[in-house]
């Protein structure tokens, strides 16, 4: 299991080692004492699991402070693509994003801390898995609009199937007078 950095401080990419052979494969997805040993020292409370069909865009969504989470997510089959937009306004990065495939072939894993909004688009039909350091609660939870133009995200598909939750997320300015990250 190695951990790469990203451009977004506090973002990280975990690769797994797998063990391929005629059976199939095997890795270990997580182990708690060799990702501390990494330096990600976060305690998960909170397993969800999602499935979509192809051309499905989830998100950007987060919880405000104080329920923020931290997210593990990982592909268990099928491919996306995946976006994290960084809001802490203290940061460098504030309103930057990152963006990545993540399949159920390589096995690729980030990690999202508090204070940033996360979404993926379904390249083909996928299970997705993501732990969480807090619990849901519906109070804080919020997001920012997929075609967000401040956040000019080039997203691979112009008309994604998107909930009706989902498009009504208000803009990334409009949000910014809300956020209490740092």
């Amino acid at each position: 299991m190695n951990i790469e950095s990203t451009s977004l401080p506090g973002l990280v990419k975990i690769i797994p080692e797998i063990y391929p052979d005629e059976r199939g494969y095997f890795i270990e997805a997580y182990h708690i004492k060799r990702l501390k040993k990494l330096g990600l020292v976060e305690t998960f409370v909170q397993d969800n699991q999602s499935f979509s069909k192809k051309g499905v865009l989830r998100g950007l969504h987060f919880q405000h402070p104080p329920y923020a989470q931290g997210k593990l997510v990982r592909v268990l089959s099928g491919k996306v693509w995946d976006i994290v937009v960084d809001l802490r306004e203290r940061s460098p990065t504030f309103g930057e994003h990152y963006q990545c495939i993540l399949d159920g072939e390589q096995h690729h894993q980030l990690y999202v801390p508090p204070g940033m909004a996360h979404g993926f688009y379904a390249l083909e039909a996928t299970l997705f898995l993501y732990k969480c350091t807090g619990y849901y609660h519906p109070e804080a939870e919020s997001g920012i609009h997929w075609r967000d133009p401040e956040l000019n995200i080039d997203w691979p598909d112009k008309n994604p199937l998107i909930s009706a939750k989902d498009i009504k997320l208000p803009a990334f300015d409009a949000l910014k007078k809300t956020l209490k990250f740092v």
